[in-house]
C-alpha cells in the first residue's frame, strides 16, 4: 500500500448538532500531530459538514506532514449548496498544495443517501429507511440513480478542477454507479467486512482493485473499521446500530442492551483488513476513525458506555480528552513496520 491513513471527524452536522463538540483548534492540532507521529499514518481524511472546521483541520494536517484528503461529509444539502462548499474546499486545498503539501479533494461522501435529490426523504434517516425497504419501487429508484449522481458529480468535478490543481476523488457507495472517468482515484466508503461477506471479502477487494487497474487508476478504501464490543466484527458497518438516538435532536441516549467491551476484537479486525488491502494492491486506506467524539466512554454505567459502539481507535472521556485503545497500538506498530520495510526496500 502506498498510503496508510485514518479518518478525522470535524463534526457531522444533523438537526443543529455536531458530532465533534467542543471543536478546539488547539486540540485538533495535537490530534493531527498524534496521527502523524504516534500512529505513524501517512495520510488523513478530514471529514465534516462545516467548511471552516474542514479548513482548520486540513491546515493542521498539512503542517503535520500528512497527505490531506479534504472530504466534506454533509447531510441534507441540495446539489447547489454542496457545490458552494466544494468551491471553498478547493480554494483552501489549492493554497495548501501550493505551499508544498500533498492534498486530495474528495467531492463528497455517500451523496445519494446523505444529501437531497436522489432518494425520497427530507432527512438522511428517512432516506435510509427508503433504501432499506425491499420491493420493486426500490429497484426502479436504484436503476435511475447513477445518471442523476453522475450529473451532479460532473458539476462538482468542474467546480473543483477550476480552482484546484491536485488530484480528486469521491467517497462512493456501490449502488451509486459512479463514472470514474473524471477522477484520479476510485474510492469507496464500503471497506467493511461483516459476517455475510467474510468468506469472499478478499475476492471483493480484488475485484475493486481490478476495476481501478482497468481504468489505470489507483483505488482507495476511504472508510473501514470495527466497533469495540464482542461481536462487532460480524456486524461490520452496522456495529453502531446498538446506540439508541433521540431522532429529534440527533443525540445519543444509551445502548440498546448490555455489551462486553472487546478492544482486542477491534484491533484484530483492523489488522486483518489492512493485511487484506495490502495483499490485494489497494493504494490508500483510511481507518474509521481516530475518534468518535459524540460517543463518550463511561466506565461506570454499561448502558451509557457509548464508546462500545464507536469505531474510534481512542476512547473519548466525558471531559473531551481521550485514551488510546488496543487498536491504537496495533495501528502504530503496523504502520511503523510497513514504513520501515518500504524505506529499506
Amino acid at each position: 500500500m502506498r498510503a496508510y491513513g485514518i479518518c478525522y471527524d470535524t463534526g457531522f452536522l444533523n438537526k443543529g448538532n455536531s458530532t465533534h463538540e467542543p471543536f478546539d483548534p488547539d486540540r485538533v492540532r495535537r490530534d493531527l500531530r498524534v496521527i502523524s507521529d504516534d500512529l505513524r499514518c501517512t495520510a488523513v481524511r478530514i471529514t465534516g459538514g462545516d467548511v471552516d472546521r474542514l479548513k482548520v483541520a486540513a491546515t493542521h494536517a498539512a503542517v503535520a506532514g500528512l497527505e490531506t484528503w479534504i472530504c466534506p461529509f454533509t447531510t441534507d444539502l441540495t446539489g447547489d449548496e454542496l457545490l458552494v462548499l466544494l468551491a471553498e474546499c478547493a480554494d483552501h486545498g489549492e493554497r495548501l498544495r501550493r505551499g508544498g503539501s500533498e492534498v486530495v479533494i474528495v467531492t463528497g461522501s455517500e451523496l445519494s443517501l446523505m444529501n437531497k435529490g436522489f432518494v425520497p426523504g427530507e432527512t438522511f434517516i428517512e432516506r435510509g429507511k427508503v433504501l432499506a425497504a425491499p420491493g420493486h419501487p426500490l429497484r426502479e429508484l436504484l436503476a435511475a440513480l447513477p445518471a442523476r449522481m453522475n450529473e451532479l458529480l460532473a458539476r462538482a468535478v468542474a467546480v473543483v478542477r477550476g480552482r484546484f490543481g491536485g488530484k480528486i476523488s469521491y467517497a462512493s457507495l456501490p449502488f451509486e454507479g459512479v463514472d470514474w472517468t473524471p477522477f484520479d482515484y476510485i474510492s469507496t466508503d464500503t471497506g467493511y467486512r461483516y459476517a455475510q461477506i467474510a468468506d469472499r471479502f478478499p475476492e471483493l477487494i480484488r475485484a475493486f482493485v481490478a476495476q481501478g487497474k482497468a481504468q489505470g487508476k489507483p483505488v482507495a478504501i476511504t472508510e473501514f473499521g470495527c466497533a469495540t464490543y464482542r461481536g462487532a466484527a460480524d456486524a461490520g458497518p452496522r456495529g453502531g446500530d446498538i446506540v439508541v438516538w433521540n431522532e429529534a435532536t440527533a443525540t445519543p441516549l444509551e445502548l440498546n442492551g448490555e455489551y462486553v467491551r472487546d478492544e482486542a476484537e477491534q484491533a484484530t479486525t483492523l489488522r486483518e483488513l489492512l493485511e487484506t488491502f495490502d495483499a490485494e494492491g489497494v493504494d490508500t486506506t483510511f481507518v474509521h476513525a481516530f475518534a468518535s467524539y459524540v460517543l463518550r466512554h463511561d466506565p461506570d454505567e454499561p448502558r451509557r458506555d457509548l464508546d462500545l459502539a464507536s469505531t474510534g481507535v481512542v476512547k473519548v472521556l466525558e471531559d473531551g480528552t481521550w485514551k488510546p485503545k488496543e487498536a491504537f497500538s496495533m495501528l502504530a506498530d503496523y504502520h511503523g513496520r510497513r514504513r520501515s520495510s518500504e524505506e529499506t526496500s
